[in-house]
């Protein structure tokens, strides 16, 4: 029983707006798997660990006759090497499929960072500008463009994408996709400041074909510029 409580209680962190493993669009869907991939090696190495720990403890003098060398040789490189290069090897894979190069036929957003709020242009739709609310279609792959104009900060959507940097006087670039209309909480994962904790937006995901509709419409309220 305390065992079932226990694991309750750590996977009730697992969810809510800002988990990383509750996604909501194939890049942060990837990371999850990921973190499950890694979380799973991990694992199985502590648990090896574990039976060996236990073995000696319940039978002191237990793996005695094996050498010392051999015990180094097979526990400290061949074991590892059998685990950690492929879990290495699978993160190189899925970090380089998130940062993509911007394909024309993504849709472009630039971001920019200040102290302390962002701010988003769409140039596909007429220059127009929104504070603090990111607009995205659902089911579109989205080209981010992201920079900063003081200090670096963090552009993070946990459930649709992983963290990139945004940095004085260069452009970083990440490909982020929705599955599905809906309401998604973001924020600054750099410390930025003292108004680092407040430095948050919303992004409001659209149905694909109402997207220019909204976003036409969101131009007209406060903090929206064209």
């Amino acid at each position: 029983m305390a065992l079932q409580l226990g694991s309750a209680a750590l996977l009730a962190g697992c969810d809510g707006p800002l988990s990383a493993l509750a996604p909501a669009g194939p890049a942060a869907a990837s990371i999850a798997t990921l973190w499950w991939t890694m979380l799973a090696g991990a694992a199985a190495l502590f648990a090896l660990v574990m039976v060996l720990f236990v073995l000696v403890f319940l039978r002191p003098g237990w793996g005695s006759s094996v050498p010392t060398g051999r015990w180094i040789v097979l526990g400290g490189l061949v074991l590892p090497a059998l685990i950690l290069p492929p879990l290495v090897t699978y993160g190189m894979i899925v970090g380089e499929r998130l940062l993509l190069v911007p394909r024309g036929a993504a849709l472009r957003i630039e971001v920019v960072g200040r102290q302390w709020f962002w701010t988003f242009r769409y140039p596909d739709n007429g220059g127009v500008e929104t504070v603090g609310t990111l607009h995205l279609p659902a089911g579109r792959p989205v080209d981010i463009a992201v920079s900063s104009r003081d200090v670096i900060h963090g552009f993070w959507i946990p459930r649709l994408s992983g963290k990139i940097d945004a940095v004085p006087g260069h452009m970083n670039h990440l490909r982020i996709e929705a599955d599905a209309p809906g309401r998604y909480d973001a924020l600054c994962s750099e410390f930025c400041g003292l108004g680092h904790a407040l430095m948050r937006f919303v992004v409001i995901v659209h149905r694909a074909p109402d997207f220019s509709a909204a976003l036409a419409r969101a131009a007209d309220a406060p903090g929206v510029k064209r």
